[in-house]
């Protein structure tokens, strides 16, 4: 028995290292991406992005926790507009600011996530005008990524998860932009 027990915990050692020694190739930044194609002109679509206040009509982390408390500092839209939040366990505590503010085509967001815990990563939203009066519209987001974030990404698809919000804000910001 005791000879089972002792390879079992050199599997198990074997396996923690190799998932370590794994999450060491990972790359030092993470970026993820989404894209839709909106039927609507680009500066449309520009002036629901670049208006913080706005987001609660078609972000969808405002549906996640709509007890989240809000505060808004700076001008409502454009550089130097700031938006802080303070959430349950599915949206946690940040802020942001937009830092770049190209009216029609780009919207660079600077985000602090504070709870539950701490990562600081840019947002950035592209309006290209692709056929038929449509506007592609490209909301990314990039960050460092450091060796425990590194570890989580062994275990958690990340891309998957946060993906999927943004696919949900391209959807609700389309439905919005297209009225």
């Amino acid at each position: 028995m005791l000879k089972i027990a002792l390879i079992v915990l050199a599997l198990l050692a074997v396996a923690i290292a190799g998932v370590l020694a794994y999450a060491a190739t990972k790359p030092d930044t993470s970026r993820i991406a989404r894209s839709a194609q909106i039927q609507a002109a680009p500066d449309r679509i520009f002036a629901l992005i670049n208006d913080l206040p706005a987001w609660q009509t078609w972000s969808p982390y405002e549906k996640k926790d709509p007890d989240m408390q809000r505060s808004f500092t700076g001008p409502a839209a454009g550089i130097g507009a700031k938006y802080a939040w303070a959430g349950d366990k599915n949206i946690g505590d940040g802020r942001m600011e937009i830092v770049e503010s190209t009216a029609p085509s780009k919207i660079a967001i600077r985000l602090e996530f504070l709870k539950p815990f701490q990562h600081t990563a840019m947002a950035d939203f592209t309006l290209a005008p692709a056929a038929n009066g449509a506007t592609t519209v490209t909301w990314a987001m990039t960050g460092p990524a450091n060796y425990l974030s590194k570890v989580m990404s062994v275990v958690f698809d990340f891309d998957k998860m946060i993906g999927r919000d943004f696919e949900a804000g391209l959807t609700n910001l389309k439905t919005l932009a297209e009225k």
